[in-house]
């Protein structure tokens, strides 16, 4: 096993010099440093976890709460959580994951245990009961989504304001004048979840500004709940001709339960979905979306929280631009 003393003699520096580097507890040349860190890469040394958390007053490890509820499309979570893996494992930090149920006594049990570095928390709800906790708790912590209020703690998400006002923009300028929104479950509403709520106002301003009218509907995740969201949609006197889609967990049954009722997509009816873009583009008909940047911010969320940990940043909100891309699912009306 290769040991710091094999690094110091290979890089010609002396043992503590190296452990130096490693904790950044002293100033050290960028001559010295470079040749340290060279030593290392070239015998594969890695530092003991418990030694070098010791050294540091770190563990290298970041904690995500993420919510895994049967109301949310699991898959579309596992994205979250795969980026902020795979960043996090890019700045050598390994990722505790907990669960949304535990609430804040989960937060306060790894902060108590010293298990986690800084704290990325998914599922944010508009009134986020955890708000107060994150800032008593005083450790770094960045948001996947934005509360009402954030008192000062970093956030990131898309700017589903915007993303629900452009899905409206997109099928006018196609000129459609009645459409529907096919929401998530009743569930996510009813916790005052951040994303939908900020969509929705986006989706329903955007009618109203443009002249459209515009339904919207929570469905629940079904094939049944799917069916009753489309009997009153369709079977009105003047039926939408557009559907944009915020639940991905009913995209393939509501490309199949159209055909069934000999719906074309996008002659007789036009669909554009808010998802992540693999998922719009592995649909039986490659559906126009407002992508879901999942990748994008689990990363982005692990870099603000290293900043944070490096003392190189103040907090902020971030929202990411959307951006639609037609794939052919959404078209002219047709008279």
């Amino acid at each position: 096993m290769v040991t710091i003393a094999d690094v110091a003699r290979a890089a010609g520096v002396s043992p503590s010099t190296v452990s130096y580097v490693l904790s950044g507890k002293r100033s050290i040349s960028e001559t010295t440093r470079r040749r340290v860190h060279h030593s290392i890469a070239q015998l594969g040394y890695r530092p003991n976890a418990g030694a070098r958390a010791l050294a540091s007053n770190r563990t290298n490890v970041v904690a995500l709460v993420v919510p895994l509820r049967t109301d949310l499309n699991v898959p579309v979570v596992m994205q979250f959580v795969t980026a902020t893996v795979t960043e996090a494992r890019s700045h050598d930090h390994d990722v505790l994951l907990l669960t949304a149920d535990e609430g804040a006594e989960g937060l306060h049990r790894v902060v108590a245990s010293s298990l986690a570095d800084a704290i990325i928390v998914m599922d944010v709800e508009a009134a986020e009961p955890r708000v107060p906790v994150l800032r008593e708790l005083a450790r770094p912590a960045v948001l996947i989504g934005v509360p009402d209020h954030p008192y000062e703690l970093t956030c990131v998400d898309l700017d589903f304001t915007a993303a629900g006002a452009d899905c409206v923009h997109h099928l006018a300028d196609l000129g459609h004048r009645d459409i529907a929104l096919i929401g998530p479950s009743p569930a996510v509403y009813q916790r005052g979840t951040s994303y939908a709520g900020r969509f929705l106002s986006g989706f329903r301003a955007t009618a109203a500004s443009r002249g459209v009218e515009a339904d919207a509907l929570a469905c629940v995740p079904t094939y049944d709940g799917l069916r009753d969201c489309l009997d009153g949609l369709l079977d009105r006197r003047t039926p939408v001709t557009g559907l944009v889609v915020h639940n991905e967990a009913i995209l393939g049954p509501l490309l199949s339960e159209l055909a069934k009722r000999d719906l074309r997509v996008p002659r007789d009816i036009s669909v554009l979905a808010v998802c992540p873009a693999d998922v719009a583009q592995a649909q039986a008909v490659p559906l126009s979306s407002v992508d879901l940047p999942a990748v994008e911010l689990g990363r982005l969320a692990v870099e603000l929280a290293m900043r944070q940990l490096d003392g190189h940043a103040e907090p902020e909100v971030r929202l990411l631009p959307p951006r639609l891309t037609a794939r052919g699912s959404t078209g002219p009306v047709v008279a």
